[in-house]
């Protein structure tokens, strides 16, 4: 219980922090109160606003681990693993990458997005929000916070996996549901190999490479 509560507070600073970032950055720039159109994707506030959100959900999760007297690293099972892990993550990774190609359905909308961007800093922004920012606060948060917690319950760390893994892939509401299908895949690839390796770092890498892909495809104007 105490791990789901903790879970659903880290997102709910995550989405204050990030509203809130908008919200300033729009009042700032037009000295005025922030119309709804304002606060939509325009000039990477909403990356900006996002890497600040993971921040604060990252903190949170810091602060809970220490109320419970255990070590942040420890608990969220941060140790760097080896090459070879690395190497064989990635080497699933791909084929699931391959297969998911291969299966995509007729119907199912492009995996690459075009986004507006006016300048090479705000493609920066976007690089570090999606591909260092948003993998290390979800696998924080995913695979290693909730992981701990819900593995050591009566669930056990293969339930985890999968549990954790379809709420992973409903959160991302952006996408249809092939693109959640997808995720949740994703999601379950990612919570074996950080129980295989006992590394959230892993699951970081991966999900970063994962990323990094999907940014090699956008297409920006």
């Amino acid at each position: 219980m105490e791990t789901t509560f903790v879970a659903l507070v880290a997102y709910a600073v995550f989405s204050l922090t990030s509203w809130l970032t908008l919200v300033v950055l729009a009042v700032t720039h037009d000295s005025a109160v922030p119309s709804p159109a304002q606060l939509q994707v325009t000039r990477g506030w909403d990356n900006a606003a996002s890497i600040l959100g993971c921040a604060s959900a990252i903190v949170v999760l810091w602060i809970a681990v220490g109320m419970a007297r255990r070590e942040f690293s420890e608990y969220l099972a941060l140790n760097w693993p080896t090459r070879d892990e690395v190497m064989a993550a990635l080497m699933i990774t791909t084929i699931l990458w391959l297969g998911e190609i291969v299966f995509r359905s007729p119907t199912a909308p492009s995996a690459s997005p075009h986004l507006p961007f006016s300048g090479i800093g705000e493609l920066l922004i976007l690089f570090f929000a999606a591909c260092v920012a948003a993998p290390i606060m979800e696998e924080f948060t995913f695979r290693g916070f909730m992981f701990r917690g819900w593995s050591e319950s009566f669930l056990g760390p293969i339930a985890t996996i999968v549990v954790t893994a379809a709420i992973w892939g409903a959160i991302h509401t952006q996408y249809d549901w092939w693109g959640r299908c997808w995720i949740f895949v994703s999601g379950v690839a990612l919570g074996h190999f950080r129980w295989r390796s006992n590394s959230t770092w892993l699951a970081v890498i991966v999900h970063s490479g994962m990323n990094f892909f999907l940014f090699l495809t956008m297409r920006f104007a």
